[in-house]
This record gives C-alpha cells, sequence and structure tokens, in this order.
C-alpha cells in the first residue's frame, strides 16, 4: 500500500498530542517544583549569642570571623571590702592582655599574658554547630587551652620543670538565643594542673558553668555567671565563682564591668581558685576592653 499525506496525517496529530501532553506535564511539575523552593522556610543562622567572646569571666560560643583580630585588655582589682587603705581594691590591681585571631569564621586561636601570677595562656575555640531557625536549636563551640605559669620563678623554687607549670582547659560551651535579647549558656569541662597542692586542690577540676545575658537597651546588656566545681576538695579554702556585670558597645568597642569573687582571668585561676566570698563581701571590680580590626577583606568586599 502506498503511504500518502492522508494516511500520515492521523499519526501526526497523535504525536504532537502526545509530544504536547508530556511537555505540559513536565512544566507542570517544574512549577510545582519552584513553587515548593520558594515557599521553604529559609534557614538563617542565629547571630550574636553574646556580644562578645566573653560572658563576663568565662568564653562564650562567639569566634572571631574570619580575619578579624580581637584586642582584649582586662584588669582585676582587689576586694570592694577591703576598704579606703586599699581605696577599696583599686590599689591592688592585675592585667590580662590578649589577641584573639578568626582563622575562619568558626575556628579562632587566641593567646594572653596575665600579670595574676604571670600565666602565658593560648587557646583555639571552634564552633562546631550553629543555632538556626529550622535548624539546630543551639550553638555549640569547643574549647581547648593551655596556661603556663611563670612565677613563681627558677630562683624561688628550682624543684619547678617546665611541666610541672603548665594547665589545661576543656571545654563545651553551649548556647541558645532565646529571644532577640535574651541568651543562655552552659558550660561543662575540666581544667588539668600538672602540679597543686594537694591540701588546697586536685589536679583534675570538673565543672559546671552557667551564664546568661539579657538585654536592656540597644547598646547595655545584663550579664550574669556562674561556675560550680564538681569534684572540689572537702574543706577547699576557695569557693565557686560568681560574676554579675554589663557589656557596654560603642561603636568598635565592647565594655564590659565585672564584679566577681576572683581576680583570676583564665580557668584555672577563676575556676580553681576564687577566694571571695561573694555574698559575704568578697567581691572583686573589674573590666574587659576589646576592640575589632579587620586584616582580611570581608565577605563581599
Amino acid at each position: 500500500m502506498k503511504l500518502t499525506y492522508k494516511h500520515l496525517l492521523p499519526a501526526l496529530v497523535a504525536v504532537a498530542f502526545v509530544t504536547g501532553g508530556v511537555t505540559k506535564a513536565l512544566g507542570q511539575d517544574d512549577l510545582l517544583r519552584e513553587l515548593a523552593q520558594s515557599s521553604a522556610p529559609e534557614r538563617k543562622f542565629t547571630f550574636a549569642t553574646f556580644k562578645g567572646t566573653r560572658v563576663l569571666n568565662g568564653h562564650s560560643v562567639e569566634t572571631k570571623n574570619k580575619g578579624e583580630l580581637e584586642v582584649f585588655i582586662a584588669h582585676r582589682f582587689g576586694r570592694l571590702n577591703s576598704g579606703p587603705v586599699n581605696f577599696w581594691g583599686l590599689d591592688e590591681s592585675y592585667i590580662r592582655i590578649g589577641l584573639e585571631y578568626g582563622i575562619t569564621d568558626r575556628l579562632g586561636v587566641g593567646v594572653g599574658r596575665n600579670s595574676y601570677y604571670d600565666i602565658y595562656d593560648g587557646y583555639l575555640k571552634y564552633k562546631l554547630v550553629r543555632q538556626r531557625e529550622a535548624g539546630a536549636p543551639f550553638t555549640i563551640t569547643v574549647l581547648t587551652a593551655m596556661g603556663l605559669q611563670t612565677y613563681p620563678t627558677r630562683k624561688d623554687d628550682s624543684t619547678l620543670s617546665f611541666f610541672d607549670r603548665a594547665s589545661y582547659t576543656y571545654e563545651l560551651l553551649i548556647a541558645r538565643k532565646l529571644s532577640p535579647g535574651v541568651s543562655i549558656q552552659f558550660t561543662p569541662g575540666l581544667v588539668h594542673a600538672n602540679r597543686v597542692d594537694q591540701t588546697l586542690l586536685k589536679n583534675n577540676q570538673f565543672f559546671l558553668g552557667i551564664g546568661g545575658r539579657c538585654k536592656l537597651t540597644p547598646s547595655l546588656s545584663l550579664n550574669v555567671e556562674y561556675f560550680a566545681r564538681i569534684n572540689p576538695l572537702a574543706f577547699s579554702p576557695y569557693h565557686n565563682c560568681i560574676g554579675i556585670g554589663f557589656d557596654l558597645e560603642t561603636g568598635g568597642h565592647v565594655f564590659q564591668f565585672i564584679f566577681s569573687n576572683t581576680q583570676g582571668m583564665i580557668e584555672r585561676t577563676f575556676i580553681n581558685e576564687s577566694e571571695g566570698r561573694f555574698f559575704k563581701g568578697g567581691i572583686n571590680f573589674g573590666f574587659n576592653i576589646t576592640r575589632m580590626f579587620q586584616l582580611g577583606r570581608k565577605p563581599g568586599d
């Protein structure tokens, strides 16, 4: 049989009909997919759980962004109840000067030097998990730190070796921003000191810290902090560290005004060796000042 256009016409119409139907169906699928994607909630990360890298004495979950360099200056004075002879503690001052740098947006490194027992310290912080909408409910940062106490000197005690002077801190910082103005943080951890006076301290001191921030104005917040030692000696002369203070942000500076029962500025000292009874007047005034510099290009520059 000879094929003519009359025989082919019905077949061409059928092919066109089927092809058009498939194309229409595929187009509808693409449209539905685009609508589903546009209606899905954007997974936004939570920022500024705390205003700086410290709650008060202790670290917060915050790390510096990539290329940011923070200059950190901390002062701690004597006890307020020491009276006018010691100018209410202001005559007795200790200082820590430190630097923290953001290697990435989640990994930071810091170093510092304390006049309190002449301690050099260094640490690494890594933001393991970031709180976000429709995602992780917490921000989790891990911290490992080392301190090297250089007082007493070799002349004062010839039995002290390099390793005798070393201490180590391991912390898991877990925080949640409950609202734009309220944040809370839990900090379980361990401080290990290679050599201590066994009548006063243990080599391994486990602890649990809790801290919080409540925003009062756009530039002012109230911060609180408490570190409970889990396994102290029964007759330890030291006390759990308590702190109450304020964050004041002014441009590139953050000022923290602190009332605490310690003069220590790293974990070994303020967790292990806080001497004051906070609610009996053993309070030390202090402050932290930070200034941030951008060394690398900001994203989008």
